[in-house]
């Protein structure tokens, strides 16, 4: 019997990971799947992620992100699962840290008003789905692609009492683990996890996308111009 693999992948964790400032965001997760576990039988993937807003800076975000929920819609095995931003003012210390009656340091630093923004869910909704479906048969192992330490208690969950094997893909590319020592996988995660992917190479990224055009039932489209 084949056993049934679903990948559960942090899509904020592995678009500031792995393809943020690259020419790789038009990015096909199954394809990168198949190509980090080849003789995988890949059940489902559940692709994790938060719908981006426009900001003044940057109004069309929510454009280009929503080709490429598009893309990702063709894959067949593939769900979105979706979170949320929540953004309020807050004072917070100015950096580098100012004093307003420097050089004395017996009062706080000067604050200054700044814009928080905050995704909410989308770890919450991994731990969860990841607990439930192996819980119940959903599937007979699982692959989290993430970094995010908050997902331990999660994966420690699933290989302790549900008996099932969970190997962590670390979403971050391998120059940038190279490089600063803050990229490298979890040691909470590295503690639970059946197994470890430490980093993935921009090789792989780069034979893993989208062809430039594709076609779904809303008509052909393609791949952001600033892509």
């Amino acid at each position: 019997m084949t056993l049934r693999t679903n990948i559960y992948v942090d899509g904020f964790n592995l678009y500031y990971g792995a393809v943020r400032n690259t020419p790789y965001k038009w990015l096909n997760i199954a394809t990168l799947c198949h190509i980090l576990f080849p003789n995988t039988n890949i059940h489902r993937i559940k692709y994790f992620t938060t719908i981006v807003k426009a900001s003044l800076h940057d109004p069309q975000a929510p454009t280009r992100q929503d080709f490429y929920l598009r893309a990702l819609k063709t894959i067949p095995n593939l769900e979105i699962i979706k979170g949320h931003f929540v953004r309020w003012p807050r004072l917070m210390p100015q950096f580098p840290l100012a004093y307003p009656d420097f050089p004395k340091y017996d009062k706080p630093p000067q604050r200054v008003m700044v814009q928080r923004t905050e995704e909410k869910g989308s770890d919450v909704n991994l731990a969860t789905l990841l607990v439930f479906d192996c819980f119940s048969d959903g599937c007979d192992n699982a692959v989290v692609v993430s970094n995010d330490s908050d997902l331990a208690l999660a994966v420690e969950t699933v290989t302790t009492k549900c008996g099932k094997e969970v190997i962590i893909v670390n979403p971050h590319r391998t120059d940038l683990v190279r490089k600063y020592k803050r990229c490298k996988v979890s040691e909470d995660l590295k503690k639970v996890a059946s197994s470890f992917i430490p980093s993935i190479n921009a090789k792989v990224l780069e034979n893993s996308q989208f062809p430039p055009t594709l076609e779904d039932h809303q008509g052909i489209f393609s791949k952001p111009d600033s892509w």
